[in-house]
């Protein structure tokens, strides 16, 4: 799925290094699941995906559902969806918030590209049909993180809106202090908790790195996976 901040191109790096804790008995828990670029990959049966957008959960639920069919949306079916979200299948939005917009960026104006005649719309049925098949087997659920209940000794894999990233408004209004002050719970709980970020507090340590290309900007951060210095991660 296309989604502003998707693991997707980095998913085979970080797969074996979630899995290692992997038991059978315990969970696999994304609090920030997104597009589910990376949960979809995880070979597990014990998922769960949790998200803040509500639209974007029930999307994923929709998926779910044998015979699953995208729907080809316009630009003139996006405005209006974009204008009358209530009055349209929470997952429809989903679809055209995420899908159909320009870097992904929720609702920022409908994609397109004049240097093509690339069909957008149907590429984005194409490439969510296709997922689909993927996430069969996960607990999908809408809720802030900080408010989750999660199994016991689950490993966490956190994606969150990163900081100083200032182009999508999620970001401006996420507090970061109290998230990692979560993640510190967390680990004091007894899960395995992995964040990715490009930076992390000092009792945080980066155990993996690699420069990724951002496409909407054409730079070059370095994408980083941190834990806590008291976690057990080999």
């Amino acid at each position: 799925m296309k989604y502003m901040g998707s693991k997707n191109r980095i998913s085979k790096h970080l797969k074996p290094i979630l899995e290692k804790h992997l038991n059978g008995e315990n969970w696999y828990v994304e609090p920030f699941v997104g597009g589910a670029n990376m949960i979809d990959k995880i070979d597990y049966k014990k998922k769960i995906g949790i998200d803040i957008n509500e639209y974007l959960i029930a999307l994923l639920k929709e998926m779910q559902k044998d015979n699953f069919q995208a729907p080809i949306i316009s630009k003139e079916l996006y405005q209006e969806i974009k204008e009358n979200k209530d009055k349209f299948p929470k997952w429809i939005v989903g679809f055209a918030g995420t899908q159909l917009s320009f870097g992904s960026k929720w609702f920022d104006s409908y994609r397109k590209d004049k240097e093509s005649d690339r069909n957008y719309a149907e590429e984005a049925k194409n490439n969510i049909e296709k997922q689909a098949k993927n996430i069969k087997d996960i607990l999908f659920i809408h809720s802030d993180y900080k408010n989750i209940n999660i199994p016991p000794k689950s490993v966490i894999y956190c994606d969150p809106p990163y900081a100083n990233v200032t182009h999508y408004k999620r970001n401006l209004d996420f507090d970061h202090k109290k998230f990692w002050n979560w993640c510190r719970e967390k680990v004091k709980e007894g899960h395995y908790v992995y964040v990715s970020e490009y930076n992390a507090p000092e009792d945080f340590v980066c155990i993996w790195q690699k420069e990724v290309l951002n496409g909407l900007n054409k730079t070059k951060p370095v994408e980083k996976l941190f834990v806590h210095k008291t976690q057990n991660h080999v």
